[in-house]
């Protein structure tokens, strides 16, 4: 089953790493159609012993039950986040219930970020940034302008870009949560 669009016009998510640090970071803002329904929601949330961070773009009950799978995922491999967002993406892609989900999750540990989706894609970033989300575009740009022409840290960068982005994106807002490792 294909993501429904529609539900990722609520939220921004970015990942930036460079020099050993990895940083996540999503807005606050939640919208039912065009009316804010939401300004300080936290899409953003440490797993595994605080050793993993999770953000989510799409349907939030969809996210929590994607979180909850993921952390038993990390539970049943040690902590190994490879084979347990790969684990995941199966599970995903072939129950009948977990099918239905309409989410995406962008997950990180010291070592790896992967993007993965309903229709079983598990995706590494060639670059040290990702992100997802209706405002996704807008702050990926200024990021990766970031990285290239500052010296910033992974929570500085995230935190400008999602500014950019929520100044642009009617979906985006600028109550930012940052987690870091």
């Amino acid at each position: 089953m294909k993501p429904d669009t529609e539900n990722w016009r609520g939220t921004t998510v970015l990942m930036v790493r460079r020099e050993g640090k990895v940083a996540v970071a999503g807005d606050g803002q939640v919208s039912l159609g065009d009316m804010v329904m939401k300004h300080r929601a936290r899409k953003v949330r440490r797993l595994y012993h605080g050793k993993v961070i999770v953000g989510f773009a799409g349907a939030a009950a969809d996210a929590l039950t994607l979180f909850e799978r993921l952390e038993a995922k990390l539970e049943a491999h040690q902590g190994n986040l490879t084979r347990a967002v790969v684990e995941l993406a199966k599970d995903w892609r072939t129950d009948k219930i977990l099918r239905r989900l309409e989410a995406l999750l962008l997950a990180v540990d010291a070592q790896g970020t992967f993007l993965v989706t309903g229709t079983g894609d598990v995706i590494e970033p060639d670059e040290g940034v990702m992100a997802i989300g209706s405002g996704a575009p807008y702050a990926l740009a200024a990021a990766k302008a970031l990285l290239a022409h500052t010296q910033l840290s992974p929570a500085e960068i995230c935190r400008e870009a999602l500014a950019i982005a929520g100044s642009l994106c009617v979906y985006t807002n600028k109550e930012i949560v940052i987690e870091e490792l």
